[in-house]
């Protein structure tokens, strides 16, 4: 379940996601870039990812991820459930000082971040047994990170962001160099220290998850979504879509099963959906 935070979080985290698994069959999950950043807690279970040598390479319980270029496949193991904190595309870097281009396409452990604060949060999330309790302790967790001091060239980052947003991405450089004022260099430094992505990049992702929006709330062919979307045919999108994704819209569509936008487990031919969902609140 998609939950937001406390409205003096909300500069620095879009959302939460709190997901839950049942049985004891492997899941196939695939992440792809949505512009933003990220914390994830496996809660119990074994996150692991495999190498082009099919090396088995195990996740940390808690770490922070950055930028993603394309996407990360993952695999779970066992019952489980998972928590993640969704950065705004700025948010690691205002809520914790981390140059976001430093951990673009890596991770890191949240021990490496905040210490014996991050065995506390993860011991103390894992043995609450109500999601708002839960909630309650992240909301609590992260106001104690947030900084009071006002970042260097926060409004440049913040009004050139909603800029992007506005016109769903269809953007070049230049256009924001007449809308800010700055030089292409100065941009380009910005959004690779704040967001971990270069400007024409994030619009590419902020364009496909647009197409997205669409794909999920209007009734109509992927051809007509493709157009509004500004795409300049279907071809184009395909291959932008792959690029991020690794698949097609169809396949998006029908192969998988979607946790969240930009987070889905991918269906096996062979065996039946092996119960990842979304974990509901007490009314």
């Amino acid at each position: 379940m998609q939950v937001a935070p406390t409205k003096e979080l909300s500069p620095y985290i879009k959302h939460y996601l709190f997901l839950e698994s049942e049985g004891t069959a492997s899941k196939k999950l695939r992440l792809f870039s949505d512009g933003n950043t990220g914390m994830v807690l496996t809660l119990g279970g074994n996150l692991i990812s495999k190498n082009s040598d099919n090396k088995v390479l195990n996740y940390p319980n808690s770490f922070l991820y950055g930028q993603i270029s394309g996407f990360k496949d993952l695999h779970l193991a066992g019952k489980t459930a998972i928590i993640i904190v969704v950065f705004q595309p700025y948010g690691i870097n205002h809520l914790l000082g981390i140059p976001a281009n430093e951990i673009r396409d890596d991770i890191i452990t949240t021990e490496d971040i905040f210490g014996s604060q991050s065995s506390f949060l993860y011991e103390k999330l894992a043995g609450l047994p109500r999601l708002e309790s839960k909630l309650q302790l992240l909301n609590t967790f992260f106001l104690e990170q947030a900084t009071k001091k006002i970042l260097p060239n926060h409004i440049l980052i913040h009004s050139t962001i909603n800029y992007i947003l506005k016109n769903k991405g269809e953007i070049t450089v230049n256009h924001l160099v007449k809308y800010t004022g700055y030089t292409e260099r100065h941009i380009e430094r910005i959004f690779n220290e704040y967001i971990g992505l270069n400007p024409k990049k994030f619009g590419n992702i902020v364009k496909l998850h647009f197409f997205l929006n669409l794909l999920k709330y209007k009734q109509s062919n992927i051809t007509n979504l493709c157009y509004e979307a500004g795409y300049a045919d279907q071809s184009h999108l395909i291959k932008e879509f792959k690029k991020y994704t690794g698949i097609t819209p169809t396949q998006y569509l029908h192969n998988t099963s979607r946790l969240a936008i930009n987070f889905m487990e991918i269906k096996s031919d062979e065996l039946q959906m092996s119960g990842l969902y979304n974990l509901q609140i007490n009314s």
